[in-house]
């Protein structure tokens, strides 16, 4: 999977009980998360940065540091995806310091926590950190999730890619398909397999070559490819995201009439927006 955000159940665990509620004024996690993915449809980097930024000083400013912990793990994705490491190395730090503080070190909110830094570690070039993190949060994810919800799809399809930067491809592959399975079973699923697909072709390009590896590598773009053009897919920011997401993979391997389209259709999205 790509991001992973705080879903409404984290954020909304009952309070820290080393924070009396007389003290906080807790900031409006729903409608933070509801406006950056508003800014994050329109591809408006500057004022998601903005936004976050505003939030997070008034969670602290409101003592509210569940809101704080939230807006934190929203900016590890964000930096990430600008590729700002100094910013997204600051993020998870103090992310995971405060988690930690909270005692949160049990729950699911935790493992979010550890899997948005572990993909900022990888993101990062710090593939070794990222897997880490990624074992801790399986461990809590495996024990408290169904086995089809959708986030340990995004942990299986994430906790891959550091294996495969670290050369451990059977055991990634093993992930990849684990991860497959979760989203072959979530509504409009075909978008986060698309992006397991390109991940999987990567895989076989780094252990094979593109010589040897050039008609699996095809086989799974083409299977990429099909699923991203599934009819019934909302056309919303999320699959502009997507889109733009798997084009430059696409592109890589000489698809480059299926990168120009996906680029051709994210921009239409944004556009409308």
């Amino acid at each position: 999977m790509s991001d992973t955000y705080l879903s409404r159940e984290d954020y909304e665990e009952p309070t820290c009980p080393l924070c009396a509620p007389s003290s906080v004024e807790p900031i409006p996690c729903g409608r933070v998360i509801e406006k950056l993915d508003d800014y994050l449809g329109h591809n408006d980097y500057a004022g998601a940065e903005r936004h976050l930024n505003y939030w997070l000083e008034s969670a602290r400013a409101g003592r509210d540091q569940r809101g704080e912990l939230t807006v934190l793990n929203e900016q590890i994705g964000l930096y990430r995806k600008l590729g700002r490491e100094p910013e997204g190395l600051a993020a998870i730090e103090q992310a995971l310091a405060l988690a930690k503080a909270l005692g949160m070190e049990q729950t699911v909110s935790y493992g979010t926590t550890l899997v948005n830094a572990a993909t900022g570690y990888k993101a990062f070039g710090k593939p070794e950190q990222a897997l880490s993190l990624y074992k801790q949060a399986r461990v809590l994810y495996e024990a408290n999730l169904k086995p089809d919800d959708d986030r340990l799809g995004g942990l299986y399809n994430n906790m891959a890619l550091a294996l495969t930067d670290l050369h451990q491809y059977s055991r990634a592959r093993e992930l990849y398909e684990k991860a497959m399975d979760v989203m072959s079973r979530q509504e409009h699923g075909q978008a986060e397999m698309a992006i397991t697909y390109c991940n999987l072709a990567d895989l076989v390009a780094a252990e094979q070559g593109l010589e040897e590896g050039d008609a699996t590598i095809r086989a799974y773009l083409e299977q990429a490819e099909a699923l991203l053009h599934t009819a019934t897919l909302p056309q919303n920011g999320y699959y502009a995201f997507v889109c733009e997401k798997c084009a430059p993979t696409f592109a890589y391997y000489g698809f480059f009439l299926t990168a120009k389209d996906l680029e051709e259709r994210a921009r239409r999205i944004y556009e409308r927006a």
